[in-house]
């Protein structure tokens, strides 16, 4: 299902995800037209009020000025040397302020307060050409005029405003004139930028451009305005291509603050906020999928996972596996549920049946197998015991019998398959006995076994085959005494047999054909009888290991669990 499928969840949540993104889609196309129409007076309403916020900062310096000029005139009429002594102090304090001049009816220039000195032109002609008479005639109280550049300083410039005001009651038609540096006003006006790429710049009220931050590009002609457009329109906010205008009259009524941003800017901006907007809704759209699905997935495709998760388990642990069917829920699932139940318990009953077939299968294949071995161990035996008797060793063969008799009498055991280690050794030993006689003063043998497992069970008659297969195939011939030793010990869970020798010994092919033989061949017969049974008793991690080399020797391991009742693998 996981391969070859979708699941259902996955299903009904890309289902109802789909539904809500479509739905979200239409929605967003209806409301983009009319949220478009809010961006565009939402960018004029920005444009415009910043720009009247600089024209009030702007407002607020020229009344600030016009309250420096009246103090200014004030002080003229104090004697020179006080006067002096004022405008030394004035000029320090406020750096802003190039030269503060005096002018007659004439318009010739009286006096003049400088931190750049004396001006050049008052010896010549004392003739101030900024100085507008025209205006002075058509504005008697005073005016701001335009930017321009001081020239009657002999090594400074400086660009500046000027702010000329009547000098009070009884100084006759005398003027006084402020000249203030354009740094301060231009600086309000450069800072305030609308947004990335707008900006702001001063016009008069004919539209010829009094500042612009980028003046050097409008004197190369690299950049221009539309200033008859400016003209025509009122203080306001105005849409014009992609462009927004926002024209903003001074208190002065001389000067209009015009602002210029790009519409395209604050449609980006907005868009990215509707983006944020499309994703904070797309997260409600998706967590409400959850919840829906998380619901669905409560009726439907949970119980159908848990169903799913079930049928894994039980193809992992069939035996112990036990399945209790939900009592609520879809009616077809529930069906689903009990049908599947009823299939468990009758395949565990089917897997019970063959199970006791097997047991009693191995069963019988056991007792084949050691069917097998008693007659090739008691042909050897009497041949062995014939020998003697022929021989005339009456008293030794007797000897033999009696050990052959205590050797079937720990063979049959009663009828059971395992006894204890200790019973084995026994066993073992006393077939040694017997090989003692028949190869007197050929070999050796020794039994070392650890005490604490000889109560353990082991399968019966397993260390006899093992050591005739020494006595024949190993030591029989040798020149020199053979030596067989016989060890038990534990190795963690299991118990470890061996045998060993000092025979001929073997190549890896001649073992692998010993473990290979079938059960008809009469050469190796017992080796392979009792790693048959051990595999088929215990399990295939269990058996025989052969190590050997030729003319080395010859040890055989043999691995057999822990057992304390016999119990214990009669249930298997």
């Amino acid at each position: 299902m996981k391969k070859n499928g979708i699941r259902m969840s996955t299903l009904l949540i890309c289902s109802i995800l789909g539904i809500a993104l479509l739905v979200l889609a239409a929605a967003v196309l209806l409301f983009s037209r009319s949220y478009q129409q809010q961006l565009i007076q939402t960018a004029r309403t920005n444009s415009l009020r910043t720009v009247s916020q600089v024209s009030a900062t702007v407002d607020h310096y020229l009344a600030e000025v016009k309250t420096v000029m009246r103090t200014l005139g004030n002080e003229m009429t104090d004697s020179e040397e006080e006067r002096e002594e004022f405008f030394e102090v004035f000029l320090r304090t406020r750096p802003e302020v190039v030269a503060v001049s005096t002018y007659g009816p004439d318009g010739r220039l009286s006096h003049c307060y400088s931190e750049l000195g004396p001006p050049t032109g008052m010896e010549a002609d004392g003739v101030n050409l900024s100085l507008d008479l025209k205006r002075l005639h058509s504005e008697p109280l005073g005016y701001v005029s335009a930017p321009h550049v001081v020239t009657f300083f002999e090594k400074d410039y400086p660009w500046v405003i000027t702010v000329v005001s009547r000098m009070k009651e009884g100084r006759g038609d005398q003027w006084v004139a402020l000249d203030i540096s354009c740094s301060d006003i231009a600086s309000y006006i450069s800072e305030s930028g609308i947004g990335h790429r707008g900006y702001c710049y001063l016009t008069d009220i004919n539209g010829d451009i009094v500042y612009h931050p980028q003046q050097q590009l409008i004197y190369s002609d690299l950049k221009e305005e539309d200033t008859a457009l400016i003209a025509s329109l009122e203080d306001g906010s105005y849409v014009e291509g992609s462009v927004i205008y926002a024209v903003k009259t001074l208190s002065n009524g001389q000067w209009r603050l015009v602002g210029v941003s790009h519409l395209q800017e604050f449609l980006a901006e907005s868009l990215r906020q509707l983006g944020r907007i499309l994703l904070i809704l797309a997260g409600l759209v998706l967590l409400a999928t959850l919840i829906v699905s998380a619901l669905l997935s409560a009726s439907i495709s949970r119980p159908l996972r848990e169903l799913e998760a079930s049928m894994e388990q039980f193809e992992e642990d069939a035996d112990r596996f036990h399945y209790d069917p939900p009592r609520q829920g879809i009616r077809e699932i529930r069906r689903l549920s009990a049908s599947f139940r009823e299939l468990v318990v009758k395949l565990q009953q089917l897997m019970k049946t063959v199970r006791e077939e097997e047991i009693n299968l191995r069963k019988t294949e056991l007792r084949a197998l050691q069917a097998q071995i008693n007659p090739h161990f008691l042909y050897n035996t009497l041949d062995s015991i014939s020998w003697m008797c022929e021989q005339g060793k009456n008293a030794e063969a007797v000897e033999m019998v009696n050990a052959l008799a205590r050797l079937f009498r720990i063979s049959i055991s009663r009828g059971h398959e395992l006894i204890p280690i200790r019973s084995e050794l026994m066993h073992a030993e006393s077939y040694l006995e017997i090989q003692a006689y028949r190869y007197k003063n050929q070999f050796t043998w020794s039994i070392d076994a650890d005490e604490r497992c000889l109560d353990y069970l082991c399968h019966k008659i397993t260390l006899q085959p093992i050591i005739e297969n020494a006595i024949y195939h190993g030591i029989n011939g040798l020149v020199d005494d053979g030596e067989i030793l016989v060890s038990v010990k534990e190795d963690g869970e299991d118990i470890l047999f061996t045998v060993r020798d000092n025979g001929s010994g073997m190549t890896e092919e001649q073992i692998a054909a010993i473990m290979q033989k079938e059960q008809s061949d009469h050469a190796g017969i017992g080796i392979k009888n009792v790693n048959d049974r051990l595999t088929i008793y215990f399990g295939p991690a269990y058996g025989i290991r052969i190590e050997s080399e030729p003319d080395q020797g010859t040890s055989v391991f043999i691995r057999m669990p822990k057992v304390k009742e016999e119990a214990d693998y009669e249930k298997r």
